[in-house]
């Protein structure tokens, strides 16, 4: 068992040992491209997403210096007809990115030391092949396939860290348009040389690579346009093999007595391809060991960089972020984005980067962006409140007054302050009719977000009350059940309410429901408040 080669199963071992969610699905997809034109694969999500568990895992099944079949005992992959096939098969190649980037004196000649370990490493299991001088590193897998006719298969996890620790290109000087290569372009180099040379199908039956981002294009085109790319915007048939879905989320609320409605509020909200619930799995695995919801997103990193991102002077994206923070959604285009965090040229690519980091998420069949939950919209509005969003942090201060005022029944001050959020944002909201009146209090309820679940459009009684929030399950407010008129009267929206029997589908609530009617008069430009106690 080497560093880099027939690491054996040991990491794997150590994983299903503990509470483990069956993700071994992914096996009979990778194998199903073993040996043919699709073997190269890079599957990108964001952080604490289970991509190095998953990459242990394969290197656990490929491995062929183990046997591993006790492992995978009543686990999905084992009832695939591809299971024996391919169990303990291969040479596996182990190479974890950021075991060569946390180190400081390795940083300068990162990737030379990178090929030297591996070369080194590949040496000492194969002592009797004979190897040329100044051989590369595909030079060496090369002579002991033709010496040995075996295959490898190549796991490098964190693919990405060099080119985010390492973005830029350098200039020569005098010479504006010569650049010298870098580490960046050193790297690219070595993965084209193992993975896009005549060699690399004879080498390799198939290559496994994670990170965050997809390959980096250069101008439009990847940089290894022969590998399978499957990311949080494109994930193909690999949607559920990453997270976890809402039915395995529902399992372990079962068997730890979880809430899962609290898991759902706090972790859900990734509509990855066709899996419409993708939960953060370190976050609910946290949650059931410590037996509390709360955002553990911080542990995450890249707080520092959203701020950077999130205050990019690019028409509109002020905007979006209000928006999306209100729990709107927003259009983004992703195509366009060349993959490389330190290369934003516009809105849509701080957005698309965004998602990548998981601070979005993205539906494809709208083509819209969003905040998927309140872990997430938490980190979010701490990033937001450091940054230098003036206006912004005014509109969260405001917010915070108007939810307090509506529980305080404080009805002249609920109206005063629904003008005030509609006079800071009609930058980015028409007013016309009761849709645009609930956009604005969806803006003007922002702060309501850290202590309520909201609803748009919520089935209640005999029909669709205009917005319903419910307290979360540690908030001791009443619930509010608002609806909405446009050119009526606020006494109209409150015989509504009742009428239709609106706080009919939240009686399960056992504490104080208020009636909130919210109305605007087109010709004096203001809004008037009614407000009363629901009694049941």
């Amino acid at each position: 068992m080497g560093t880099y080669i027939n690491r054996g199963n040991k990491a794997f071992r150590d994983i299903v040992s503990h509470e483990y969610v069956d993700k071994t699905s992914l096996i009979p997809l990778i194998n199903a491209r073993l040996n043919s034109e699709s073997r190269y694969s890079c599957v990108t999500r964001c952080r604490r997403f289970g991509k190095s568990m998953a990459a242990k895992m394969l290197c656990a099944y490929y491995d062929k210096s183990c046997d591993s079949r006790e492992l995978f005992s009543g686990l999905k992959a084992e009832q695939d007809k591809t299971f024996e096939t391919y169990l303990n098969k291969y040479y596996v190649l182990y190479l974890d990115v950021t075991s060569f980037t946390a180190r400081p004196e390795m940083r300068k000649n990162i990737v030379r030391t990178i090929q030297e370990k591996i070369i080194a490493d590949l040496k000492k299991a194969f002592p009797d092949v004979t190897y040329d001088d100044n051989s590369d590193l595909m030079d060496v897998l090369s002579s002991i396939h033709q010496a040995k006719g075996e295959k490898f298969f190549f796991i490098i996890d964190e693919w990405d860290a060099i080119c985010r620790e390492f973005p830029g290109r350098q200039k020569m000087k005098g010479d504006p348009d010569t650049v010298t290569p870098t580490i960046l372009d050193e790297y690219v180099m070595l993965l084209r040389r193992l993975f896009k040379t005549q060699d690399s199908d004879e080498v390799f039956a198939g290559a496994y690579l994670t990170g965050i981002l997809p390959i980096k294009k250069y101008n439009t085109e990847s940089a290894l346009n022969n590998f399978r790319e499957y990311s949080m915007i494109t994930p193909g048939r690999l949607a559920s093999s990453l997270g976890f879905t809402h039915d395995e989320v529902a399992a372990l609320c079962q068997k730890f007595d979880m809430n899962i409605t609290d898991m759902e509020s706090w972790y859900d909200g990734y509509r990855i391809g066709s899996e419409s619930h993708i939960y953060n799995p370190y976050s609910v695995m946290r949650a059931i060991e410590n037996d509390w919801y709360q955002s553990y997103w911080a542990s995450t990193g890249a707080y520092d960089s959203v701020k950077t991102y999130i205050q990019m002077n690019f028409d509109g994206l002020k905007d979006d972020i209000i928006r999306m923070l209100s729990g709107e959604s927003v259009p983004v285009i992703t195509t366009k984005f060349q993959n490389d965090l330190n290369v934003i040229n516009s809105r849509n690519d701080v957005l698309t980067v965004l998602i990548h980091l998981g601070y979005l998420a993205y539906n494809r069949d709208t083509n819209r962006c969003y905040i998927p939950n309140k872990e997430v919209a938490d980190e979010m509005n701490n990033a937001v409140q450091s940054t230098e969003w003036s206006q912004l942090a005014k509109t969260l201060e405001n917010s915070q007054h108007l939810l307090d005022a509506t529980i305080a029944v404080n009805e002249n001050a609920v109206a005063q302050a629904i003008d005030l959020a509609h006079d800071e944002n009609t930058s980015i909201l028409a007013y016309n009719d009761e849709n645009s009146l609930a956009c604005v209090l969806t803006v003007a309820y922002i702060w309501a977000r850290n202590e309520y679940v909201i609803h748009r459009e919520y089935a209640t009684g005999k029909g669709y009350a205009d917005l319903v929030m419910i307290p979360r399950r540690n908030v001791s407010k009443p619930a509010l059940v608002i609806e909405l008129k446009f050119n009526n009267t606020a006494d109209t929206a409150i015989d509504q309410i009742k009428r239709k029997q609106y706080p009919a589908k939240i009686a399960e609530y056992t504490g104080d429901i208020l009636l909130v009617g919210i109305s605007y008069d087109w010709d004096s430009k203001q809004h008037t408040c009614k407000i009363e106690r629901h009694t049941k």
